[in-house]
């Protein structure tokens, strides 16, 4: 073929098949929103989830700390986070029948893994010895409206970069610090599907101070959906005193769910305390 010939099909091949315009690229603070969005397609979660915790921590020596360190086995509605917990002892003895309200920013151990992590922490929380009135099964609310909104308003983007196949984001809240407690995340880069976590909590010091934790939260999956599944938290300063640092039993603590299963029912008596008497014979274990 005569070059000529060849450098008109070049050119014709060029007309018809543009270059196409690269796509724009999202800025750190729509970065975080996308994630967070994300995140929440796979939400709600089931109606019920049952889980493992297992807590482990060390002494102030560095020894394990086996009075604080436990198993417990829970039995949760993820409606309003009302759950059954039992304490596993040893072999097959188990402790006795409670109710807890499962929460990341109360006075509890954290939880459920199918929690948002996106929620504030509540502004109210309610104190640990609180017992509950029965509560009836709840039902969602018909949807009226949808409402989507571009923008991330609690937290702000300090600073985005790449690692590996993560992205990780240093974020800090735009408002209300004790409630918005995010402060780093890390997504794959691809999927912008969340990976890992790092949070703001609180020690509760019985009758005593209130310290500061980090924790540090990897996310898993299970049928689909984003679970925790492990938790590593790290107790600072005392936030009254920060030049009082805690340096106690438990200063680093582990907690990690395993066995979470979606079932498709539970009955209704495992979220009301008052009728746990009536049921010792057929408490699951």
């Amino acid at each position: 073929m005569p070059l000529s010939l060849i450098l008109a099909l070049i050119v014709s091949l060029l007309a018809v098949s543009p270059t196409p315009e690269p796509q724009p690229t999202l800025t750190p603070q729509q970065t975080l929103s996308v994630i967070r969005y994300q995140f929440r397609t796979h939400r709600p979660p089931p109606a019920y989830v049952t889980y493992t915790e297992a807590r482990n921590q060390r002494d102030d020596h560095g020894f394990p700390d086996y009075v604080g360190s436990y198993i417990e086995h829970y039995w949760c509605r993820t409606t309003d986070r009302s759950a059954l917990k039992r304490r596993v002892y040893r072999a097959n003895y188990r402790g006795p029948l409670e109710w807890e309200r499962v929460s990341f920013n109360e006075a509890v151990d954290p939880g459920p893994p199918t929690a948002d992590v996106f929620e504030p922490a509540p502004a109210h929380p309610r104190p640990p010895e609180f017992v509950p009135t029965p509560e009836p099964q709840q039902t969602p609310l018909r949807e009226i409206a949808n409402v989507r909104v571009s923008g991330e308003f609690d937290y702000r983007v300090v600073s985005m970069e790449t690692v590996g196949k993560d992205l990780h984001l240093t974020i800090e809240p735009t408002r209300d610090p004790d409630r918005n407690r995010l402060r780093e995340v890390w997504a794959d880069k691809d999927t912008l599907e969340l990976k890992k976590l790092a949070a703001t909590d609180k020690l509760f010091v019985e009758h005593g101070p209130v310290y500061a934790v980090k924790f540090t939260i990897i996310m898993g999956w299970l049928e689909g959906r984003p679970i925790v599944t492990d938790i590593h938290g790290v107790v600072g300063a005392n936030l009254s005193n920060p030049a009082d640092v805690y340096s106690d039993d438990g200063k680093e603590v582990d907690f990690t769910f395993r066995d979470v299963k979606f079932p498709a029912s539970l009955p209704a008596w495992y979220f009301n305390k008052r009728e746990y008497a009536q049921h010792l014979a057929d408490a699951p274990t």
